[in-house]
């Protein structure tokens, strides 16, 4: 069998989570003997559509006339829309009808959390929908004392010096706000924050808040996975001060490198990452610095490995394994040699 990764607008995502998360169905794939493409080849017989512009719709009709099982990853929500780019919130009623519309032509609907999948539901979408993680590639981020000490080296920081680091996009649904409030309440600790947003599509507090930033904020920009991992390896903390998450990708990247892990307390985390046992979780501005505070002088317990733990059931094997389940329910047969398969036929 072979499998069509569709990558129709790649260049607007491939720095992005749905860009990593496309990477990682390639993978998962590929440890299973399955073949891929992003051609429209005439023997691939599933399609994977991970992104919701426009041209997915020419897509994934294509594909239904070739007779593929359509399966339509659900990344993006009204929640995780709203409060991130201009008009994103004025627009956001609008983004639910054309999300729900998208999922509606699949044939199937994977979505990374069972919070995500309760939105669906809520929106109207009826189609099946499976709850399937992104998954993390721990053979990329895992714990390394060279790593550690060759981030510290070239961002010239001393081994005594407490780093906080998180990852994303400028945008205030990812709590940058809150991280830059943070800064100017701790000024002896180093934030970094790794990413990029044009400056176009960030909103007046976002541009704003970044120029008055404190002196102990960095930002180093978009970086490579490889120099990822290093990051996450050399800070002392990860925190993730996201308002709304369909799962997060970054926290998982941070649990398997082995860096002890704050996030926001929201719905999404509830079922999977546990307050005192695998991380630790903020409910506001105020919780973030108590427990920064609380790190900084040796009275939090070490959850890190509860963290790998959560990470490694969520290693791109393991979720391999899975996403073969899901095309078995959907009715597509196949060896699990990955030689041949065919769609047997809508649900």
């Amino acid at each position: 069998m072979k499998v069509l990764l569709y990558s129709g607008s790649w260049n607007l995502v491939k720095e992005s989570g749905v860009g990593q998360a496309l990477l990682h169905q390639q993978a998962m794939l590929s440890s299973k003997g399955i073949a891929t493409t992003r051609e429209w080849e005439s023997d691939a017989t599933i399609i994977h559509v991970n992104t919701v512009f426009p041209d997915t719709v020419w897509a994934v009709r294509k594909a239904k006339r070739k007779g593929m099982l359509v399966v339509r990853y659900a990344h993006s929500t009204m929640e995780d829309f709203k409060h991130s780019f201009l008009f994103s919130n004025a627009l956001a009623p609008l983004f639910r009808r054309w999300i729900r519309f998208l999922y509606q032509q699949g044939d199937v609907v994977v979505t990374p959390s069972s919070y995500a999948k309760r939105l669906l539901e809520s929106y109207g979408v009826t189609k099946p929908i499976f709850v399937l993680s992104n998954g993390v590639d721990t053979t990329r981020f895992f714990p390394s004392k060279e790593k550690r000490t060759a981030f510290r080296r070239s961002f010239g920081l001393s081994e005594t010096e407490l780093v906080v680091i998180s990852v994303g996009l400028f945008i205030e649904r990812k709590g940058i706000l809150d991280f830059l409030a943070l800064a100017k309440r701790m000024p002896s600790v180093t934030f970094l924050w790794f990413g990029h947003t044009p400056s176009s599509l960030m909103t007046k507090r976002v541009k704003q808040a970044i120029q008055e930033k404190s002196d102990n904020v960095r930002f180093p920009g978009y970086i490579d996975q490889d120099s990822l991992s290093q990051a996450y390896c050399g800070a002392d903390l990860f925190v993730f001060p996201s308002h709304e998450e369909t799962e997060g990708i970054v926290v998982l990247e941070a649990l398997s490198s082995g860096v002890p892990v704050i996030v926001r307390d929201i719905p999404v985390y509830e079922d999977w990452l546990i307050d005192k046992q695998n991380v630790y979780k903020a409910g506001n501005l105020e919780d973030l610095q108590r427990l920064i505070s609380q790190f900084s002088e040796g009275l939090l317990p070490d959850l890190t490995e509860a963290g790998l733990a959560v990470a490694k059931e969520r290693s791109i094997p393991a979720i391999a394994d899975r996403m073969l389940e899901v095309y078995r329910q959907s009715g597509t047969t196949m060896d699990l040699g990955g030689k041949d398969a065919k769609h047997a036929g809508k649900l």
